[in-house]
């Protein structure tokens, strides 16, 4: 079993999202395993069609516990998308009791759309992702995390028969049980030529317009799936960085797959080796280094604004973040060795940003220098000084960094 970084606050009520496979139902098993508390999966047919017909149900269950004196200290109810209405019956308790609740899901959209009660801030809202480099430890492995992402029960799997077979049946799955089963589309062949697509121009730049002629439906429809993929935890859209939030949104975006594995499934390349020094290997380099960055921020609660700069050039950073005026600009390379004039280009490109701001280019490269204005970093290097919360000062042209 694996060290999850996930850590919410004791006692108190909680939201864990996360996509099927991420390790919610055995983090959750595990965190209170030594506590007295009361499981409803919502999986289970026979526990879904239970409480689906009559949500009260579970008020009547904790009243007779109560009675009993054998209320329990926690109720985790997983998959509660599939019946919200128990979230108003959860409250009551809250109030009442000051029971905690734990809700898991895979799927937002039901709650954020379908006007759910989300507890008026009495929960917490925390979500669960595929195996970062620092869960992992000393199992990471860089190649075999861009070749086949990172999701667990993926990870324990020693064959690469095995991990094929397991990622062409969870895309599968997602399919059926996330897609057809939560009713979120009409009509499932576009989406799936859509997911195709989609995992073909993985960090590259969103046209609507253009998956539209490609995919056959209209803009909107294009807008409404991947709306679909964030509000089910399968990708990050990283908008292009400006001062003005309004204004960011009003431009083309990226969208990263959440697993590399799930992503090669899906654009039929996952049988194809990754090959150092090439742009497959970089773009998947680029897209895992993102993915951990977002985890880290999200695991830690940096609050990190995170984003990306594309200059009227053409000229680009891989990865801003953003903190009121502070600005840390990374640049992401998959090389081992460092490119000098890449370092120098990058530092000239910054200098029209004003405020402080630090620059960053994370490579393979082993060796950490300085030079002029950047801070060269090996990957793991900086991903552990980020999840500690460190930020460089200068001192005589070199960074130093402080907790």
């Amino acid at each position: 079993m694996f060290q999850r970084l996930l850590n919410p606050l004791p006692k108190r009520s909680f939201f864990l999202f996360g996509a099927r496979g991420t390790g919610k139902t055995t983090w959750l098993m595990g965190h209170f395993k030594k506590q007295n508390h009361l499981y409803l999966d919502l999986l289970e047919d026979e526990t879904e069609s239970r409480y689906s017909k009559r949500p009260g149900i579970l008020d009547h269950e904790l009243q007779h516990l109560d009675l009993e004196n054998r209320l329990p200290r926690t109720v985790i109810i997983d998959e509660v998308q599939k019946i919200p209405k128990l979230l108003d019956i959860a409250q009551k308790w809250i109030q009442k009791k000051k029971l905690i609740f734990i809700f898991s899901g895979s799927s937002a959209r039901k709650l954020k759309r379908g006007a759910a009660n989300l507890l008026a801030g009495r929960a917490n809202s925390y979500t669960l992702f595929p195996l970062s480099f620092l869960e992992l430890e000393k199992q990471f492995q860089l190649e075999q995390a861009l070749q086949w992402g990172t999701l667990p029960e993926c990870a324990t799997l020693n064959s690469e028969r095995g991990k094929k077979s397991f990622l062409r049946a969870y895309c599968q799955t997602y399919l059926k049980e996330e897609i057809l089963v939560e009713q979120l589309i009409r009509k499932l062949p576009p989406f799936r030529n859509f997911l195709e697509i989609l995992a073909q121009n993985n960090g590259k730049l969103l046209s609507l317009e253009k998956f539209s002629r490609e995919v056959g439906v209209d803009h909107k429809t294009i807008a409404s799936y991947i709306d679909i993929l964030e509000d089910t935890y399968l990708g990050l859209l990283l908008r292009p960085f400006h001062p003005s939030l309004r204004k960011s949104q009003l431009q083309q975006p990226k969208f990263y797959f959440f697993d590399l594995g799930v992503k090669r499934q899906l654009d039929g390349t996952l049988g194809t080796p990754l090959i150092p020094s090439t742009s497959a290997f970089g773009d998947a380099f680029e897209s895992w280094l993102i993915h951990e960055v977002h985890r880290i921020n999200q695991y830690f609660e940096l609050d990190y604004r995170l984003s990306f700069y594309r200059s009227k050039h053409g000229a680009e950073v891989d990865l801003i973040l953003s903190k009121g005026s502070k600005r840390i600009f990374v640049e992401i390379k998959s090389t081992e060795v460092k490119d000098t004039a890449e370092i120098s280009a990058l530092a000239r490109l910054t200098t029209e940003w004003d405020g402080p701001h630090d620059i960053y280019y994370v490579s393979r490269d082993l060796k950490a220098e300085r030079m002029d204005s950047v801070t060269c970093l090996h990957y793991s290097d900086f991903l552990k000084k980020l999840s500690r919360g460190q930020e460089p000062v200068r001192i005589a042209g070199r960074a130093k960094w402080r907790e």
